[in-house]
């Protein structure tokens, strides 16, 4: 699963890195982002610019939707809060993410994710990013929901796979993260094939990425600090532990 993640890089550095033509979400430094929360999507032709009209091509947006997807049916939106994350091997299958996998698709950049490995009676908080230390993209998925009284809501979920060689060592699933070649294909519209698009999540080469222990302190949400990605820090801050 993933359910907590870093975004620590800057708007521009992610304008740039995602070919982001139009920006609706500035960002700022995140470092223990947390299910609920509005986090930085990228997407393909939503049309919710300003300036965006409906002649117009359409544009790779930066936004910001909730994590943890409400699907356009469900009658209570707190069922996101059970949604954060989708399993690749039954998107096709399930009504809540068949139709958002054909037409509401988006990228959701990170720079790095935590775990929790299992040592004795203990679970220990560990960081996997990119030996470079770049940004990547999760693959996911995004709704929208009305309530009774017509407000939108726009929430998302981070799709998940089985693990690489190093992430299954830690647990036994991953996000999915997408090459780069891949990421214009996921947000293409026009496609719309089922194999094609299940075909592109699968665990990421583990030989460009590394994992270390970090500071017990990410265990509580309310911490957001560079502090969390500190290696090697594995006992400190006598808090109470809140994984979400």
């Amino acid at each position: 699963m993933c359910g907590r993640f870093t975004l620590h890089h800057s708007t521009e550095e992610v304008i740039d890195r995602f070919g982001v033509q139009e920006t609706l979400f500035e960002l700022t430094p995140r470092f223990n982002i947390a299910p609920t929360q509005q986090i930085a999507v990228v997407c393909q032709g939503v049309n919710q610019g300003a300036n965006q009209g409906a002649n117009q091509e359409a544009k790779r947006i930066l936004t910001n939707y909730k994590w943890g997807l409400v699907p356009s049916w469900a009658s209570d939106p707190r069922i996101g809060s059970k949604m954060i994350n989708a399993r690749a091997e039954t998107l096709a299958e399930k009504p809540s993410f068949k139709k958002s996998l054909l037409t509401k698709r988006c990228l959701i950049p990170s720079d790095g994710f935590y775990e929790w490995q299992q040592e004795g009676k203990n679970k220990n908080p560990v960081y996997i990013q990119m030996k470079n230390q770049g940004l990547f993209a999760f693959a996911g998925l995004w709704d929208e929901w009305k309530s009774p009284d017509n407000t939108l809501l726009r929430t998302c979920t981070i799709i998940t796979v089985e693990p690489n060689s190093l992430i299954s060592k830690i647990h036994h699933r991953m996000a999915a993260i997408l090459t780069k070649e891949l990421e214009n294909m996921w947000l293409d519209p026009s496609l719309k094939e089922l194999d094609k698009l299940l075909e592109m999540l699968k665990p990421y080469s583990a030989d460009e990425m590394e994992v270390f222990p970090v500071n017990k302190a990410v265990n509580n949400t309310s911490f957001d600090s560079p502090e969390c990605i500190k290696p090697g820090v594995v006992e400190r801050v006598p808090i109470q532990e809140t994984l979400w």
